[in-house]
């Protein structure tokens, strides 16, 4: 959510170590909840990403683990290949 309705009341709700944020009052109550804060391991798994300590013990594992080194390495490729680095 990039912007705020202003003038609108909104209600915080915490579950599983994430707050979440919605509006309170209709018709803006049917916008579903977004993530605005909490534990930060809560809140990667919330968002759908890896956070920064299991990112680095997945590369630690990388030192030991031929596959996972090479599964990297093609990760990183596609990142170039597609063009998201700026």
């Amino acid at each position: 959510m990039s912007k705020l309705i202003p003038g609108q009341a909104l209600i915080y709700e915490r579950a599983n170590g994430v707050v979440f944020a919605r509006y309170r009052d209709p018709p803006h109550n049917m916008i579903e909840r977004w993530v605005v804060g909490g534990e930060p391991k809560a809140v990667a798994e919330a968002m759908g990403v890896i956070d920064y300590d299991e990112w680095k013990d997945i590369m630690m594992a990388s030192e030991k683990s031929y596959t996972l080194r090479k599964l990297i390495e093609k990760l990183r490729n596609t990142y170039y290949m597609i063009g998201l680095k700026k």
